[in-house]
């Protein structure tokens, strides 16, 4: 099952050699929505397939399944827009110092994009996923390295998508799958490959980020590896709506198994009555949540140890114990601990870590003081939470700690819990790192900019010109002439 040197290298030289043929933006637009069309014409099959292999169920996979289609049908509408190609004309200027010349600026798909499927969503984030349509909707073929445990769901998808290239006049090899760890390595150093996506682990993310980056050409490497998503919790919100806050932190740790990368994995709670009760029902909501089984048996082995490691730390509580529930299964639950503890390198710094899984750290703060030192020792982050009182007015902390949430992470939520991330153009997947090694974002619209360049013509002839950049605008596409918008 696992890819050699030399089918890797067929793989990307096979994807290389019909790049021409995404050039078309009506083809590319029409195969992305057979890609939607047959992934839900299959849907039984996959569904099936995907539950199999990773036990994640068929309402979850249900939901996965219509958020990856919609993920094509979305794009597809990107595609037809014509707005991602950013383009840009300025016309010859003899009064300008210096003077301008004519001008034509739009974006070019970069070639092959390695995709690294991720294990936590076998369809949104793996051979059909974001990264997949955005990259194809870029005009750019994709070599999708598989994650193992869920291989013949990838195989599964990737004969969906290969038959929608097909149906749509397009080569199957838009689209092809490897399997194996060397063939994800293989695959980050191969000279025609122009770019990479991935979604796991810090320490696996990282070691292909810096094998991009020690190419003799190095590439962009668009990887997302962890994020601990801090929520904090004003002292007004707290006394306003504990039993409220507690309940809604309680389901979103425990989705799906804790196993969601924005899963809220860091607290700051206020000390005293109010923080007492909403640890009270969460304490009531987690006790009540079934043990679950995760991935494979690395994750649960890595969570059980983590959880173990944590809880032995001097101050640290376990309200609820997380661990091993059974041969293959975790109960979820949280820790407690003092937020002073965490002011200053130690080694209650393992709770500032990501742990994957049904588990969460609650820090007790005394003080706004108390949380700014704590929010400067956090790593970057996908998201960061403030719930605050109903009236901002009567909450006069909320202000300065969404400032200071603010420079943490990639996307804001107030009074809301990041687990879910909707597919909107204004969406932001990604942060600082280590949640990301790029500024960009893998779900939304502008998911499409990790896969394109900017190139410009300048006093170029017209009939040398691409149809995009001519003056008469055959192709009628947004854009930008003399700074305005035409």
């Amino acid at each position: 099952m696992e890819a050699t040197a030399e089918e890797v290298d067929r793989a990307v030289r096979s994807a290389h050699a019909v790049r021409d043929a995404l050039a078309d933006r009506a083809a590319r637009a029409a195969f992305l929505r057979a890609a939607a069309e047959l992934l839900e014409e299959s849907g039984e099959h996959i569904i099936e397939a995907a539950d199999a292999e990773t036990a994640l169920g068929p309402a979850r996979l249900t939901g996965e399944l219509a958020r990856t289609a919609a993920q094509f049908r979305a794009f597809a509408e990107v595609v037809d827009e014509g707005a991602y190609l950013d383009i840009h004309i300025d016309h010859p200027d003899a009064t300008r110092t210096p003077p301008w010349p004519d001008l034509r600026r739009y974006k070019i798909p970069l070639g092959v994009v390695a995709v690294y499927a991720a294990s936590n969503f076998p369809l949104a984030f793996s051979v059909p996923g974001g990264d997949t349509a955005s990259a194809l909707a870029a005009g750019c073929p994709v070599v999708v390295k598989a994650h193992p445990d869920h291989p013949a769901t990838s195989e599964l998808c990737a004969s969906v998508l290969r038959r929608a290239a097909a149906r749509t006049g397009l080569p199957e090899n838009v689209l092809t799958v490897v399997h194996g760890f060397d063939a994800g390595v293989e695959l980050i150093r191969h000279p025609l490959v122009s770019a990479a996506g991935f979604t796991g682990s810090v320490r696996g993310g990282r070691a292909l980020f810096d094998a991009a980056a020690a190419r003799p050409a190095p590439i962009p490497f668009h990887g997302e590896l962890g994020s601990l998503n801090p929520v904090v919790v004003t002292a007004a919100a707290a006394a306003q709506r504990a039993g409220e806050i507690g309940t809604g932190l309680g389901g979103s740790m425990t989705l799906g198994v804790g196993q969601f990368c924005t899963k809220p994995g860091f607290v700051l709670v206020p000390e005293g009555a109010a923080g007492d009760q909403l640890l009270k029902t969460l304490t009531e909501t987690v006790s009540s949540t079934g043990s679950g089984v995760l991935l494979d048996h690395r994750m649960r082995d890595a969570f059980v140890t983590g959880v173990r490691e944590r809880a032995a730390l001097p101050g640290v509580d376990a309200p609820v114990t997380p661990g091993a529930a059974g041969a293959h299964s975790v109960s979820a639950g949280f820790l407690t601990v003092p937020a002073a503890r965490l002011t200053a390198d130690g080694p209650h710094d393992a709770l500032l870590e990501e742990c994957f899984g049904p588990v969460t750290v609650i820090a007790r703060y005394a003080s706004v003081d108390e949380i700014a030192a704590v929010l400067a020792r956090l790593p970057g982050n996908l998201t960061a939470t403030l719930q605050t009182a109903g009236d901002e007015t009567g909450d006069p902390d909320a202000g300065p700690l969404l400032a200071a949430l603010t420079p943490l992470a990639g996307r804001i939520l107030v009074n809301g819990w990041p687990t879910g991330v909707a597919v909107a153009p204004a969406q932001h997947h990604g942060g600082p790192y280590p949640a990301t090694t790029s500024t960009s974002t893998s779900v939304g619209a502008t998911a499409i900019e990790r896969w394109l360049r900017p190139v410009t013509y300048q006093s170029t002839p017209e009939t040398l010109l691409p149809a995009e950049l001519r003056e008469d605008n055959p192709l009628g596409l947004p854009r930008r002439v003399d700074g305005r918008r035409a």
